[in-house]
């Protein structure tokens, strides 16, 4: 097999972007086999874009039709695992979009039985792995560079959303349609590297504001404290609701610190001497002596880099990565095992704002999803 035949489920923004990509030659270890969508008035719009590709309005037909050999599933969250599943049943390789899902125990259900199919290739698209700026701050952080990590922080405030975004269906940031909002559906890619890159946590206390300043059920404003294994302390910030966001990554270790801008620049400064050494080994007149030089800029290396990326080579790269992975055992960037660790991370905001306390990871997956069943019954009653 030279080429795998991808089946498309859900012919919406993503799933249209990624059969251009694919029909354009841009993706060239893939052909799209068939297309699926419950709007049966898309055939035609198939037809226009591919030519004649099968097309079918229920995505087990295509499933077992024996024209795709893999698929990829651009459709709500609450779906990505059950339609993960029912590939993974039939042989079939499942690319999962981001969310794995909106609750850890449907992924942890996808997990144990991906783990069941060995043999299949299961991966996430989680494109933001790809990107180089990220892969390079992973290398720096793993070959220990900047030492014991100490403290995390990440601002990200550039998912600005209009309330026309939100009214452009009734199932958008709603918990029963959705299953949350900006921790779901704008942020996943920034909890996946942050735990990726750094780790996980081992809890979490969070201020999450709801329908803060846009008419809606679900999320808009997220502050979360973190806490590591080894004492470190982090923040994750996001909102919809700031037109003037700001994307800024800082790690902070005893060795050094990174710095991230924009998603596209990355500042490395490495210590000459860890810090605690010079904690220890510095007298105050040592400390003056330093200040009047060169201030701590003669304590440390910098290293300042930049990465460029075209719109769309992410994508394109983890669907290459994805086949790759099928017909030659290529590793795969996203494993779909690794996305339940965002989906843990999002469970836990949401849950420690919902109690009012801090939550330990792992969350209690029961008490979870009990709340978020509250969540949507309310929804229904105000509905």
């Amino acid at each position: 097999m030279k080429k795998v035949r991808i089946g498309i489920i859900g012919l919406g923004v993503q799933g249209s972007t990624y059969a251009g990509f694919i029909t354009s030659g841009r993706v060239p270890n893939i052909e799209i086999g068939a297309i699926c969508d419950i709007d049966g008035s898309k055939s035609a719009t198939v037809s226009e874009m591919v030519g004649e590709i099968p097309f079918y309005e229920n995505y087990i037909d295509m499933l077992e039709s024996g024209n795709v050999d893999a698929v990829v599933t651009t459709v709500p969250h609450y779906l990505h695992p059950t339609m993960a599943i029912e590939a993974l049943k039939r042989d079939i390789h499942p690319l999962v979009e981001k969310p794995a899902g909106v609750y850890t125990k449907q992924v942890k259900e996808l997990n144990e039985f991906a783990a069941t199919k060995p043999e299949l290739t299961f991966a996430i698209f989680f494109n933001q792995r790809t990107n180089e700026l990220y892969q390079k701050v992973k290398e720096v952080i793993d070959q220990g560079d900047i030492g014991s990590i100490r403290r995390t922080n990440w601002l990200i405030t550039t998912w600005w959303r209009p309330q026309g975004y939100y009214d452009q269906s009734a199932w958008r940031a709603t918990w029963e349609g959705e299953g949350g909002g900006v921790l779901v559906n704008q942020a996943p890619h920034q909890l996946d590297l942050m735990q990726w890159i750094c780790g996980m946590p081992k809890k979490v206390y969070s201020k999450v504001q709801y329908g803060f300043q846009r008419d809606i059920a679900v999320e808009d404003e997220v502050t979360a404290l973190l806490e590591y294994e080894n004492g470190a302390t982090g923040m994750f910030i996001t909102c919809t609701h700031d037109l003037l966001g700001t994307d800024r990554f800082e790690i902070l270790g005893d060795k050094g610190k990174i710095i991230v801008d924009n998603s596209n620049k990355v500042t490395i400064k490495r210590l000459k001497q860890p810090e605690p050494e010079m904690s220890t080994s510095m007298s105050m007149q040592d400390v003056m002596e330093m200040m009047k030089d060169q201030g701590p800029s003669g304590m440390y290396d910098e290293e300042v880099l930049e990465f460029s990326s075209a719109w769309g080579e992410q994508h394109i790269a983890v669907l290459q990565n994805f086949a790759a992975n099928i017909l030659d055992g290529t590793p795969l960037v996203a494993p779909g095992t690794d996305g339940i660790h965002g989906v843990h991370l999002a469970n836990a905001i949401h849950l420690s704002s919902w109690l009012g306390q801090e939550v330990e990871l792992p969350i209690d997956e029961d008490q979870y999803l009990r709340e978020l069943t509250k969540k949507v019954e309310e929804e229904k009653q105000h509905s």
